[in-house]
């Protein structure tokens, strides 16, 4: 996507501004349950690889691709 394109693609997105101090609760947030957000978690994954124009990892949780790091 070129730099326009994004730019158009950002202007319909919702934005609220808030004066510091002001910001309303984030009440939502306490409401979901573990599984409720894990779905949330999950949608809005799907959404930014679709954005992102790129496909989903396809590999399994035990085969994921990560590296251990441990502290000396």
């Amino acid at each position: 996507m070129t730099t326009p394109e994004r730019r158009a693609a950002r202007a319909g997105m919702p934005v609220r501004i808030y004066r510091l101090g002001h910001e309303p609760p984030d009440t939502w947030l306490a409401c979901p349950t573990a599984a409720e957000r894990l779905e949330m978690v999950a949608d809005l994954s799907e959404r930014m690889f679709e954005i992102a124009s790129r496909p989903a990892p396809s590999y399994t949780r035990a085969t994921m691709p990560i590296r251990v790091a441990r502290l000396a």
